[in-house]
C-alpha cells in the first residue's frame, strides 16, 4: 500500500534524488515499482495536474534514495503537457521539486534506435546517466543480441541489461545508483560545422543574457532552432534578442541548402546508426515473425479485431455480474447484521434512525457495489499492461476519424471506463490543443465506474429474472451508447467550436506481454482504497445530510411516506417533479438526481435512505423497493421505460464534481466546465424525454 512520508522528502537535498526517464511503454513504471516496492505516493506537481509518483529505495544500512518517475516521452521538445513536466523536471525548473543527481534512462532493448533519441537529449544536459536496458528477453526471443559491454564504451554511460517485470537487473540498478555516478562528461553526435558554429552564438546568447545554466544552453537552441516563427514569437514573447538570433540562424541556414527543422534531429539518429554497429546484431534474411505479429494480424484484423474487442467488453461485464454475486452478497450480509445489531442495543429514536437509516443504508448502499468496480478495473489494468489498449486505439481509429478526432484520443476515452478524472488527465498525451479540448469534453460520456451501481440496481429492477448473460448484454449496450454519444458530440465540436483539421493518427503498438500480477493488484487496492475514502467522507457526510433533510420538520402525526414528502427533501423533490415528470420521474426519484449531481453514485445511497424511511424502517432491498414503489394512483413507479430513461440520463448526465475539478485545471478556465455540465445534462434530460414519450406513443409502459 502506497504510504504517507512523514515530510517532503524532495526538500531535503542530502537525500540523492533518482529521475527515471523514457519512453512511453518502456516499461519505466514497472522499474519504478520493484525499485521502490510499497514505499511511494502519488500526488501531482506543484501549479499542474500531472501525476507525480515519487517512491523511495531504502538500503540495508538504512540509507534512502528518492525516485520520480517522470511521465513517459519520446522527446525533450515538449508537445504534451506531459512532456513539458519530464523537461522542465530535467532541466531544474519545476517549482518543488529539485532536479535530479542521477537521471535512470530504461530504455526499451527491442527498439534502441528510437529509445536513444531521448537518452542522447538527457545526456546534452550533463547530468550522471545509467542505461537499464529492459526487455532483454524479448530481444533474444527476436533472434538479437545486444552487446552490452560495447554499448556502454561507446555511449560513455553504465549500462545495465535486465527485465524490469521479472526484477531481473534490479538489485544491480540499486547498487549502481547508490554509487558516485560519474556526470555525462561531452556531447557524442555532431552537426555540421557551419551549423554548430551558429548553435555557439545562440548558447552565448542564451547564458550571457538569460542567465541559463552553461550545461542546458545547448539543449535550449536546439528546440529553439526547430520551431516555426509562430511557435517561436509564443515561447520567447518579451525575448526579442533570442527571437531575432534564433531567426537569423534559420535563416542563413536556408541559405545553405539545411533544413533547420530536422539537422539536429537527422544527426541524432545518425549518431545513433554508427553506434549501433557491432553492437547490435540480429540473424541474417528476413524477418523474424513474432507472437506479437501472429495475435495482431488476428487482433487487429479490420473484422476480427471488432468481434474480439466487443468480446472482451462482454465478458468483462459478464464477470462483474457472476463472480461479484458473493462478495457482494457478504458485503450486504455484513451491513444488515451491523443494523440488526445497532437495533437491538440503542434505543428507539433519532439517533439510532440516523445511524440505521442515514449512514448505514446510505453508505451501505454504495460500499456494496465495490467488487464490481474492482472487477472493472482488473480488466482494464489487464488490458493496459498486456499491450492491447494500444490495439484498441488502433481499431477505434477509423471511427474516431469520422467525429475528426483520432485513435490516440480514445485512450483517454477508454480509461473513463474506470474513472473519466484519470481519462480526462491522459488527454495531455494529445499534441493538438484543439483535439485535446474536444477530448476533454466528451471523455465523461464515456460510462465510468460511478455509474456501475446506478446501472445495476436498475437493471436489476428491468431485468429481475435475467440471466447474467443478458444483463452483461444490456450493460455492455449502456456503454456503447455512451461512445456513440461522445463520437457524435466530438463530430458536432469539431465541426462548430472547435474546428481543425484531423491529425495524422501515429501511434506505437508495443509488444504483448504477461502482465505484472502484483502491478495490477496493486493498482487495485489504490483504487479499493480510493473507492472506500469516498464512501467513508463524501457519501457519508451526503448521507447524513440527506436522511436530515428527509426526516426534519418531523411530522410524528403522518404516515411516514406522508412526512418524507413533508421534508426539506420532498419538498425539494416535489418542486422539481414537474420538470422531471415528462421522464417518467416522480419526487423520490428528483431527490436522488438533486443527491447525485455530487457524485454518482450517491443516487444509490440516497434512494437507499429515501425507501428506508418510506417503509418505515423495513429491511427490504432497495430493488424490491424500487419494484413496489408506485404512482399516488397505483401505477408502478419503476416501469420498463422508467428504468430505460434514467438510465440514459446516467449515461448523459454530468454528475461528479470532482471531475469538473480537474476539467477546470486542465483546461485553466470555468468557462468549459459550465459549458460541459450544461450541455451533458441538457443532453441528458433531452435523450430521457426523448425516449420516455416516445414509448409512450408507441404503446411501451
Amino acid at each position: 500500500m502506497p504510504e504517507a512520508f512523514p515530510n517532503n522528502p524532495l526538500q531535503d537535498k542530502k537525500i540523492l534524488t533518482v529521475a527515471l526517464a523514457g519512453n512511453p511503454n518502456s516499461g519505466k513504471t514497472t522499474v519504478f515499482n520493484a525499485l521502490t516496492k510499497m514505499r511511494q505516493k502519488v500526488g501531482n506537481y506543484s501549479g499542474v495536474t500531472v501525476e507525480k509518483k515519487l517512491g523511495r529505495i531504502i538500503y540495508e544500512d538504512h540509507r534512502e534514495i528518492n525516485v520520480l518517475d517522470l511521465p513517459g516521452t519520446y522527446s525533450l521538445d515538449v508537445r504534451s503537457p506531459d512532456e513539458k513536466v519530464a523537461r522542465d523536471v530535467l532541466f531544474g525548473q519545476m517549482k518543488d521539486t529539485p532536479r535530479p543527481d542521477i537521471v535512470v534512462c530504461v530504455v526499451d532493448a527491442t527498439n534502441l534506435d528510437r529509445n536513444l533519441y531521448l537518452f542522447s537529449q538527457i545526456k546534452d544536459l550533463g547530468l550522471p546517466v545509467i542505461i537499464f536496458l529492459n526487455m532483454m528477453d524479448e530481444v533474444k526471443e527476436q533472434g538479437k543480441n545486444i552487446d552490452v559491454q560495447a554499448l556502454s564504451h561507446v555511449l560513455h554511460v553504465p549500462v545495465i541489461a535486465g527485465v524490469a517485470n521479472q526484477e531481473k537487473g534490479i538489485e544491480e540498478l540499486k547498487s549502481l545508483i547508490s554509487t558516485d555516478v560519474a556526470p555525462a562528461d561531452r556531447r557524442l553526435w555532431r552537426m555540421p560545422e557551419q551549423v554548430e558554429s551558429r548553435i555557439e552564438e545562440l548558447m552565448i546568447l542564451l547564458w550571457r543574457e538569460e542567465g541559463l545554466a552553461k550545461s542546458d544552453t545547448f539543449s535550449e537552441a536546439i528546440i529553439l532552432l526547430s520551431k516555426d516563427d509562430k511557435t517561436l514569437k509564443e515561447i520567447l514573447r518579451g525575448r526579442q534578442k533570442v527571437y531575432e538570433c534564433v531567426r537569423a540562424i534559420q535563416n542563413d541556414l536556408t541559405e545553405w541548402g539545411i533544413n533547420w527543422r530536422s539537422v539536429a534531429i537527422e544527426s541524432r539518429y545518425d549518431w545513433i546508426s554508427k553506434s549501433l554497429k557491432g553492437v547490435f546484431q540480429e540473424k541474417s534474411g528476413a524477418r523474424q515473425i513474432t507472437a506479437t505479429d501472429r495475435i495482431d494480424a488476428v487482433v487487429t484484423h479490420k473484422i476480427g479485431g471488432w468481434m474480439i474487442f466487443l468480446g472482451l467488453m462482454a465478458l468483462m461485464f459478464y464477470c462483474i455480474f457472476t463472480i461479484s454475486v458473493y462478495p457482494m452478497d457478504a458485503i450486504d450480509s455484513f451491513f444488515s447484521s451491523v443494523s440488526g445489531v445497532v437495533k437491538n442495543v440503542m434505543p428507539a429514536g433519532d439517533l439510532r434512525d440516523l445511524i440505521t437509516g442515514g449512514v448505514i443504508a446510505g453508505v451501505g448502499g454504495v460500499v456494496i457495489f465495490l467488487p464490481q468496480i474492482l472487477i472493472l478495473f482488473l480488466f482494464i489494468g489487464l488490458l493496459q499492461d498486456t499491450g492491447y489498449m494500444a490495439r484498441a486505439a488502433f481499431i477505434m481509429d477509423r471511427l474516431m476519424r469520422g467525429a475528426g478526432l483520432h485513435g490516440k484520443s480514445f485512450i483517454p476515452m477508454l480509461s473513463s471506463f474506470a474513472c473519466a478524472i484519470p481519462g480526462v488527465m491522459a488527454a495531455r498525451t494529445i499534441e493538438s490543443p484543439k483535439d485535446r479540448l474536444t477530448t476533454i469534453l466528451v471523455a465523461p460520456l464515456m460510462s465510468c465506474s460511478a455509474r456501475l451501481p446506478v446501472y445495476t440496481i436498475i437493471i436489476a429492477v428491468l431485468l429481475p429474472g435475467a440471466l447474467a448473460w443478458q444483463k452483461a448484454g444490456l450493460m455492455l449496450g449502456l456503454y456503447w451508447v455512451g461512445i456513440f454519444g461522445a463520437f457524435v458530440m466530438a463530430m458536432i465540436f469539431k465541426k462548430t467550436l472547435l474546428r481543425s483539421e484531423t491529425p495524422v493518427f501515429i501511434m506505437e503498438l508495443p509488444p504483448y506481454r504477461l502482465p505484472l500480477f502484483k502491478d495490477v493488484m496493486m493498482h487495485m487496492w489504490e483504487r479499493a482504497v480510493i473507492f472506500l475514502k469516498r464512501a467513508g467522507t463524501v457519501i457519508f457526510v451526503l448521507s447524513i445530510i440527506l436522511w436530515g433533510l428527509m426526516t426534519y420538520p418531523k411530522h410524528d402525526h403522518l404516515s411516514s411516506s406522508e412526512a418524507l414528502k413533508q421534508s426539506i427533501a420532498g419538498q425539494a423533490g416535489l418542486l422539481l417533479e414537474p420538470v422531471i415528470k415528462p421522464l417518467g420521474y416522480d419526487w423520490r426519484i428528483g431527490i436522488g438526481l438533486i443527491g447525485s449531481f455530487a457524485a454518482r453514485e450517491v443516487f444509490v445511497s440516497t434512494m437507499s435512505i429515501v425507501f428506508n424511511i418510506e417503509s418505515e424502517g423495513e429491511d427490504d432491498h432497495l430493488r424490491e423497493a424500487f419494484a413496489k414503489a408506485a404512482w399516488p394512483d397505483g401505477r408502478a413507479l419503476f416501469t420498463p421505460l422508467t428504468c430505460i430513461s434514467l438510465m440514459l440520463f446516467y449515461v448523459f448526465a454530468m454528475q461528479c464534481i470532482s471531475t469538473v475539478a480537474v476539467v477546470r485545471r486542465e483546461t485553466n478556465s470555468w468557462r468549459w466546465p459550465l459549458f460541459q455540465i450544461v450541455y451533458m445534462t441538457t443532453l441528458a434530460y433531452l435523450v430521457s424525454l426523448a425516449v420516455y414519450q416516445g414509448g409512450l406513443l408507441l404503446g411501451f409502459h
